[in-house]
């Protein structure tokens, strides 16, 4: 069974699919290839400001996503898929949450690799974490245990069902690294904050 009590959810770990319970009803929704959107970007222990998220550079990266978010939805996409992890995942996250606020048909979908994912971190990013998942419109969990493979599996799942991705990156091999490198492949539109130096660039 998985340990996530917190959360008003019912899992199917067979499936794949965690269906909310909050609501009335229960729905899977899920947007089309063409207009969804996922997310790469890195843990606090690989960004410059670390966990300040007070810090100038910080408070950069967030504007550059809500202003990507932004314009993403003005071109017609609706959903949108994160790794739901500390750090970056949790800026885009949130900028999507803010989005959905002013445009109701915006729909944020949780891909989290394991369902354990949050047991080394703190209290409050628990919580925080907790927060998250309540407000998303969906939440696919693809194995119960963390395993050398299960982010892959959530990088490649998101890739496949987007056509652009957004990412924050400093250029050192990685995850993000990796699916960067499969989204070129796959030919998504694909939008790079350069972390170091604050500034976007062409990954085409």
């Amino acid at each position: 069974m998985v340990d996530l009590i917190y959360l008003h959810f019912f899992f199917d770990i067979g499936a794949n699919v965690v269906y909310n319970t909050d609501t009335t009803f229960r729905r899977w929704i899920m947007g089309t290839r063409e207009t969804t959107c996922c997310f790469s970007g890195h843990r606090p222990m690989k960004l410059p400001w670390g966990m300040r998220e007070s810090d100038d550079r910080c408070i950069a990266a967030k504007q550059w996503i809500s202003g990507q978010l932004e314009e993403l939805y003005s071109l017609g996409y609706r959903h949108f898929i994160c790794g739901m992890a500390i750090g970056c995942d949790t800026y885009f996250a949130n900028a999507v949450l803010n989005l959905r606020d002013f445009h109701p048909d915006v729909t944020l979908e949780a891909a989290i690799p394991c369902a354990d994912q949050s047991n080394r971190w703190n209290k409050k990013q628990k919580e925080a974490y907790a927060g998250l998942l309540s407000r998303c419109n969906s939440v696919k969990v693809f194995q119960e245990h963390y395993t050398n493979g299960c982010m892959q599996q959530r990088n490649t799942y998101m890739v496949d069902r987007s056509s652009a991705l957004l990412a924050c990156y400093d250029g050192r091999p990685g995850g993000t690294m990796s699916t960067l490198l499969y989204a070129k492949r796959e030919g998504l539109d694909i939008r790079v904050l350069d972390i170091d130096s604050i500034k976007t660039e062409s990954y085409s």
